[in-house]
């Protein structure tokens, strides 16, 4: 166990936390989810309508909520939010970084201008929060959880500027945890890596592809992904995949990436290329808020999706760690056997 480890952190009810890209998927549900056990919450995201309507819901329903309007690809904005919070409450005890865009088409054809648009939110988003919540998080302690992707641990095709950017966050998560640990500052830092999660991600991403993008199966409710993203508000944790396939698909990366790439070149590009041609989705997220889909928890997946996973499960709750690598087994199996079906 490190050091970061031990940091002891607040029950969930006695936490004030902050998420951004709360506006939609997995940034909403945890918002939701944290304001439901009792957190006093802030959402942040770039379209103030949809915050504005996601927050009154959350009050209406009892829960402790405030929203900000903010891009995390502008550091002042998010300086704003950490001072605006402890202004409001205080202080706060959890800092989430989970805004990101998504880019499809391959490498040689996206254009310049958009790759680094997607590095401003994915990667220097990231950064942008987490300095603007250190200062708190040091001299209070507390948890700052980026969330990041399995895609990080593997390459995938069609996404790689995505791929390029979750591998930054990884890198930037890894460094700050040590230097950290370094200064005995008692601050978890988590990154968590989900795999193929139902959100509208795949609405919102800018599409290069002549077809609409799929997520590659299995696919796990954002539910799954929220429930450890309050575990490690709650419990320090190193890092926390979301998805027992993704697990296994990294460690197969790491034990033979070879034939990790025969795999990837079998399966994934027929899996996220749909038979539907592209069509007008009401714009992508990538430079703006999208005009649909904001407010949203699931996506338009029509597949089954995941609504826990038992690797997951089994890993952030140590008594039931023994069906860890049976889930691993059954959600490896499972993927394979829905890539090979649907083709």
């Amino acid at each position: 166990m490190t050091r970061a480890e031990r940091v002891r952190l607040k029950p969930l009810d006695e936490q004030v936390v902050v998420i951004t890209g709360a506006s939609s998927g997995i940034g909403l549900v945890t918002a939701r989810e944290a304001a439901r056990r009792g957190a006093r919450v802030v959402m942040v995201a770039r379209n103030e309508d949809a915050l504005r309507a996601a927050a009154a819901t959350l009050r209406d329903a009892g829960g402790a909520v405030m929203h900000y309007a903010a891009d995390v690809a502008r550091p002042q904005e998010l300086q704003r939010v950490a001072d605006v919070t402890v202004a409001e409450f205080g202080r706060f005890d959890t800092w989430v970084n989970n805004a990101g865009v998504g880019l499809y088409g391959r490498l040689d054809e996206l254009t310049l201008e958009d790759q680094r648009r997607l590095f401003e939110t994915n990667f220097w988003g990231v950064v942008h929060g987490c300095l603007a919540a250190l200062p708190q998080l040091r001299a209070r302690g507390g948890a700052l959880i980026n969330v990041g992707s399995i895609v990080s641990d593997l390459p995938v095709p069609l996404q790689g500027i995505y791929v390029a950017s979750k591998h930054a966050v990884k890198g930037y998560t890894d460094a700050l945890r040590l230097e950290l640990e370094a200064d005995g500052a008692s601050v978890s830092v988590t990154l968590v890596k989900p795999h193929s999660v139902d959100t509208p991600y795949f609405d919102h991403a800018r599409n290069y592809m002549a077809v609409e993008p799929l997520p590659p199966p299995p696919v796990y409710a954002p539910e799954t992904v929220a429930r450890a993203i309050l575990h490690c508000a709650e419990h320090p944790r190193r890092t926390v995949i979301v998805g027992g396939s993704g697990r296994a698909f990294a460690s197969l990366y790491g034990l033979a990436p070879r034939a990790g790439d025969k795999v990837v070149e079998r399966t994934l590009f027929r899996a996220q290329r749909s038979r539907t041609p592209e069509r007008d989705r009401g714009g992508d997220n990538l430079y703006h808020p999208p005009r649909r889909g904001e407010g949203q928890a699931r996506g338009a997946y029509h597949g089954r999706v995941r609504e826990r996973s038992l690797y997951t499960g089994a890993v952030l709750h140590p008594a039931r760690t023994a069906l860890a690598a049976a889930g691993v087994g059954l959600a490896v199996a499972a993927g394979v056997r829905a890539m090979r079906d649907r083709h």
